[in-house]
Parts: structure tokens; C-alpha cells; sequence
């Protein structure tokens, strides 16, 4: 059995970055821009007002002074003419600065109306104006490789970007496998279950950036599988679940090295997931998780979004730990690396005692994996853990 990171050294040496695509921005978010975006103009392109009330200048700016209203600026109507001493223009949030003006006085600190106003007797020392550019010069670059947020997206549009290059979405295959797995909604029978894994996994590639294609369930036989093999061509990546031990019925291993499978390695010094599986079929990125329903989401969690990640051009890297006091002894670890379920909260991690790798449930509360070297000694209450938020 090889360590878990050198098999994810071998599966990220699987996958390359993907070709790209120009998308609308509109539909850009969460995906990964793949080249620097350059800011076409200022934002704000004009100096403008940050309230509603009147521009003046700087040397009108004293309590109790009188000045002639002159005319109006509003949010898209510039006042054309320029404001001199002793004049004022009403103007309105987001409307451009005035010419001949220097700041503006709040609504609130001025009274009358109409033609004239007379400053209050307290004046605020802000200006209350938005310089042009006060956000981002013309020529503002957003850098690639970049997983484009809401505001990113906010941030393009501003800059006046209407398209954006990006990573095409890694296309993956799933493939469950099992004359014991039924889909959802569907009768099965006393001895038959129902599949979960792939819709787990669906859910967290999607989530990752790249689309999910659910395959078939392919049965314990030879021709089953090489169906299911076939439909899966013309994807970026395959990954199967199940089928991948050494019991009679795990055919996946070795139907695939009958279709051309270059094995990269074979199982894992690590719990959940021994029965890890990688290498490439006829070209195509192929990933073998076990079929225990934790232990296939755990060498999700560890090994396919990184490899989602190298595939849309994003550093790709071991998942980021962060280090919190348990609220339990954990024995000392046996040989293998082990993730145990538990979940963080109010900086403590709460490690649960149920730790069987069939067990959806726990997963289901657990927002953390707390990562266990090989033979790592016994854990005192209060010690910090190394953990990966999911």
C-alpha cells in the first residue's frame, strides 16, 4: 500500500488543465476564470456624491452662510453649467460632482428650500464626495487562476466586462456497481439497497466545478461492466464506486485492465478508502473508490476535488487543515491515516464515537474530518487535532 500523499501525487499526475471557453458573465459565477480580466474604466468613472444634500465649495462651507440654489444634479443627470462662491446645486446620491464644486453639505445640516439654503450652525468636516476611481482605476486587473464568487461577478460588471474566459467543466462519469444497488424511488428487494454514492459524489463535483453524468448501475458481470465502460466515453474523467476489492464479484479492476486501464496504483494506507483505485483507460482519467458509502465520499472529499481542481487550472494541493482542541481522548492510530468523522463548533471538535465506514448518518452531522497520522499516540481531552473543514 502506498501513502496518501503519494497517491495524490499519482492522481493529480492524471489529470492536466482543461481547454477553456468564453462564457457570459451572467453565467460565470462559481465557475473558474481562466485569464486576467482588465478593467475597461474607472469605477467611479466621475467624482459623485455619497448623500443626498447640495454642492458647494469649500470656502461657502461656513455655519450660518446663505447661497443661491442654482440647479440640480441626480444619479445620470449631470449639472452642466459650474457651481462659483455663494452658489449651491441640489444634488442627489450617486449624481456627478458638479464642476466649480468641492464638497457636499448633507441635507440635514442646511435649511431652506427652492432658491436658497442657510448652512446649520454644526457642519460635518466630511466632503461626502466619491472620488473618480476611489474604487478602481481604468486598467484594474483581476487575476487568473480565479473561482469566481457573487462578488467577483459584481466586481467584472462593474468594470464593464461583458464575457470572461473560462476553464471548461471537467466532464465526469460515474459508474455504481452492484447486483445489491437499486436506484431512489425504485422497490427493492430483501436482499438489494439503495444507491447512494453517486449522488453524493454527483452533489459534491457539481459543487466542485465540473458536471456530473450518472451512469447506469452496472451488475456483477463482466459484459455489465463493459456496457457501462462504453457509456462512459467521451468523459474527462471515470470514476467508479464499488467493485474495486478483491471478493469474486469485484470485477472492476480487472475488466478495466482487460479494456486498456494503465494502473497507477492500488490501495491506500488509509481509513476510510483502503480499496482506492487510479490510473488511465484508453486515455481517460479513471478514479476506483470502495463502495462503503463514507469511505467513497472521504476519497472525494481527499482525492477527487483536487484532481477536480488540477482540472480546471486551479493549484492543486492536499486539502487545507486547521488545528482545534477535541473534546475527547482518541486513541493512539493504527497504520493507516485515518479521517474520523466529527464536527467543529465554537473552536472545539467534537469527535463521534461511531466511526464504521457505512455509517451516512454520521456523516450527515459531521462538518470536519480529524486527520490521524499513522500510529499517531493517544489523544488527551483538550489536545489539538488537524482537521479538514467539509
Amino acid at each position: 500500500m502506498i501513502t496518501v500523499a503519494q497517491a495524490l501525487k499519482a492522481v493529480l499526475s492524471l489529470g492536466t488543465p482543461l481547454d477553456t471557453e468564453v462564457v457570459p458573465l451572467r453565467h460565470a459565477s462559481g465557475r473558474v476564470l481562466r485569464e486576467a480580466v482588465t478593467a475597461e474604466r474607472a469605477q467611479p468613472p466621475f467624482s459623485s456624491s455619497a448623500m443626498d444634500g447640495y454642492a458647494i465649495q469649500d470656502a461657502d462651507h461656513v455655519a450660518g452662510n446663505t447661497l443661491r440654489v442654482i440647479g440640480e444634479a441626480a444619479a445620470g443627470h449631470r449639472f452642466e453649467g459650474v457651481v462659483q462662491q455663494g452658489q449651491a446645486v441640489r444634488i442627489f446620491t450617486g449624481a456627478p460632482l458638479p464642476h466649480g464644486a468641492t464638497r457636499v453639505v448633507i441635507q440635514e445640516d442646511v435649511t431652506g428650500r427652492d432658491s436658497s439654503i442657510t448652512l446649520g450652525a454644526s457642519l460635518e468636516a466630511a466632503t461626502h464626495i466619491r472620488p473618480a476611481g476611489g474604487d478602481f482605476k481604468q486598467g484594474h486587473v483581476v487575476k487568473a487562476p480565479k473561482r469566481l464568487t457573487p462578488a467577483d461577478i459584481a466586481l467584472l460588471a462593474s468594470m464593464n466586462i461583458a464575457e470572461v474566459t473560462l476553464s471548461r467543466r471537467p466532464a465526469v462519469a460515474l459508474l455504481a456497481t452492484g447486483d445489491e444497488l437499486v436506484m431512489p424511488g425504485e422497490a427493492p428487494n430483501d436482499e438489494q439497497i439503495i444507491a447512494s454514492n453517486t449522488f453524493g459524489l454527483a452533489a459534491m463535483l457539481e459543487a466542485a466545478g465540473a458536471t456530473a453524468r450518472m451512469l447506469p448501475i452496472a451488475r456483477d458481470n463482466e459484459a455489465s461492466l463493459r456496457q457501462s465502460f462504453d457509456l462512459a466515453r467521451g468523459a474527462d474523467l471515470i470514476v467508479t464506486v464499488g467493485g474495486a476489492s478483491v471478493g469474486d464479484h469485484d470485477l472492476v479492476g480487472a475488466v478495466a485492465a482487460d479494456m486498456g486501464l494503465e494502473r497507477a496504483f492500488y490501495k491506500v494506507a488509509m481509513r476510510p478508502g483502503k480499496p482506492l483505485m487510479a490510473g488511465k483507460i484508453n486515455g481517460i482519467a479513471m478514479l476506483g473508490l470502495p463502495g462503503n458509502p463514507v469511505s467513497a465520499m472521504v476519497c472525494g472529499e481527499i482525492f477527487l476535488k483536487p484532481l477536480v481542481d488540477q482540472m480546471l487550472g486551479l493549484p492543486a494541493t492536499a486539502r487545507e487543515t486547521i488545528t482545534a482542541p477535541t473534546n475527547k481522548i482518541i486513541p493512539a492510530n493504527g497504520p493507516r491515516e485515518h479521517y474520523m468523522r466529527g464536527r467543529y463548533r465554537d473552536g472545539t471538535v467534537k469527535v463521534f464515537d461511531r466511526q464504521d465506514s457505512s455509517l451516512l448518518k454520521v456523516l450527515h452531522v459531521a462538518n470536519c474530518l480529524i486527520k490521524r497520522a499513522p500510529h499517531a499516540p493517544e489523544i488527551a481531552v483538550g489536545a489539538p487535532v488537524e482537521i479538514i473543514l467539509i
